[in-house]
């Protein structure tokens, strides 16, 4: 989770903005989620000549540098929720998740790897907050999401020393991969409630991602698997792997 001190004592601050031009949000490609059906677990691929792979570990540096992974984004009053907004799943692709059986697995690059109820990650501390949920495509909305903290998830499980990322894998067969620092951040949870509620499950049930610090795209729905690693795969995510940024941080 520490930054690259190095870069840190290379780089002003006017040099990061400068830098961060190098980093696009993406392209416009389509939606905040959808399926796909292969494994994501495959070692990165090395290629040449892909301008993307040229400056993508560079733009990761910078974007992880002007980070701040315990300052809080804005949140709002219960008052300004939009209870109509994000009700539909754009895909109409909606995985059978039982509840009463599911399984959430937590391994890869731990010490203490666990498979856990929805009892059992209910009994934990329940966090609310009220964020803007922002999409690539340009809209957004204020929602209000419960659910536990990623953070107090990983103090189960223990992440070894050197793990770097977070690979999270749906039951529609979505998949996204995080920076450990945006992953364990106070404000990114695993929610199961939505404006008080249960979440639907055409909005992710029975658990969701949900933070006011990534876009909408990284925030997957129905995760089944949460898998700590120490290298980037070959497959970090579904839109990122069609050309989408990989951080996209807000």
């Amino acid at each position: 989770m520490q930054f690259d001190k190095q870069l840190q004592r290379q780089l002003s601050r006017r040099q990061l903005l400068k830098y961060t031009s190098l980093s696009s949000m993406g392209l416009f490609l389509g939606s905040c989620g959808v399926s796909n059906q292969s494994s994501i677990f495959q070692p990165l691929n090395q290629k040449s000549g892909n301008a993307r792979e040229l400056f993508e570990p560079l733009n990761q540096s910078i974007e992880q540098l002007i980070f701040q992974a315990k300052n809080p984004a804005p949140e709002y009053p219960v008052s300004a929720v939009e209870p109509n907004a994000l009700l539909i799943n754009s895909f109409g692709i909606t995985p059978v998740i039982d509840p009463n059986s599911f399984k959430l697995v937590i391994d890869g690059a731990v010490n203490n790897p666990m498979q856990l109820s929805m009892s059992d990650i209910q009994s934990l501390p329940l966090i609310s907050m009220v964020i803007r949920h922002i999409c690539v495509e340009g809209w957004s909305a204020i929602v209000q999401w419960g659910g536990v903290r990623l953070y107090d998830l990983a103090k189960l499980v223990q992440p070894k020393a050197d793990a770097r990322y977070v690979y999270f894998e749906s039951g529609d067969s979505y998949y996204e991969s995080w920076d450990i620092a945006s992953a364990l951040h106070p404000q990114t949870l695993l929610a199961y409630q939505k404006n008080g509620q249960g979440i639907s499950i055409e909005n992710g049930a029975p658990l969701r991602l949900a933070s006011p610090i990534k876009l909408g795209y990284k925030q997957s729905k129905w995760v089944t698997r949460v898998t700590f690693t120490n290298e980037l795969l070959s497959r970090r995510g579904y839109w990122v792997d069609e050309g989408y940024e990989w951080f996209a941080g807000l």
